[in-house]
């Protein structure tokens, strides 16, 4: 396989596994260079000017981490979404070129099938089959950021109050004041008895 070059790889197509979509339902094939940022403009302007009420984002190989991660973007932006998963397997076409062919004879092409995880993830407005397989319930509207921000607030608030409080003044006389121990006389046998000593500490 040294002397070949891949010249092309597409996908099998194959129907979305979701029953009774409609006809018009956008479905957005995550590449693995697609742009998220161009992604997720596409899909908003869907969901909100064109009021879309279903979308579908699917992709496969590498392109799944990206898919998901424009599902998670969607929900925490719009929120109240049903969402429902679907995992299986679809087939890739590559086309490798010979970049060495005999002398005198046609370029030869291999194609290779090869079979890659694919994900399926259905965002709906309007409520679905709970007891379908993959669906997850619409999170609630403040996520984990929004409680973040709040419990940060909060702790601000508390911070600026506390600062409000006069704070006590150092205790200047025990830093200043000079600690003074008695000793006791030693008892007797024990060498000549001591007066009392006076220890002093800064």
């Amino acid at each position: 396989m040294e002397n070949f070059r891949k010249v092309r790889t597409s996908e099998e197509e194959s129907p979305l596994p979701f029953p009774d979509l409609p006809p018009d339902v956008v479905e957005m094939k995550v590449k693995e260079g697609s742009k998220i940022r161009n992604l997720m403009n596409f899909a908003m302007a869907q969901m909100e000017l064109k009021g879309s009420r279903q979308i579908v984002f699917s992709g496969c190989g590498r392109a799944v981490t990206k898919t998901i991660t424009c599902v998670e973007i969607m929900k925490r932006k719009l929120g109240g979404l049903h969402q429902v998963t679907k995992v299986r397997y679809k087939t890739l076409l590559e086309v490798w070129e010979n970049q060495d062919p005999l002398p005198g004879g046609p370029a030869q092409n291999l194609t290779v099938h090869k079979n890659v995880p694919s994900i399926c993830i259905l965002l709906s407005r309007d409520p679905l089959d709970p007891n379908q397989t993959g669906y997850q319930p619409p999170e609630p509207w403040h996520g984990l950021g929004t409680q973040l921000g709040e419990a940060g607030d909060d702790t601000s608030s508390s911070s600026a109050k506390g600062l409000k409080r006069p704070l006590p003044p150092p205790c200047e006389e025990l830093l200043t004041k000079k600690l003074q121990v008695q000793v006791p006389d030693s008892p007797r046998g024990s060498g000549p008895p001591t007066a009392s000593q006076t220890t002093t500490t800064d």
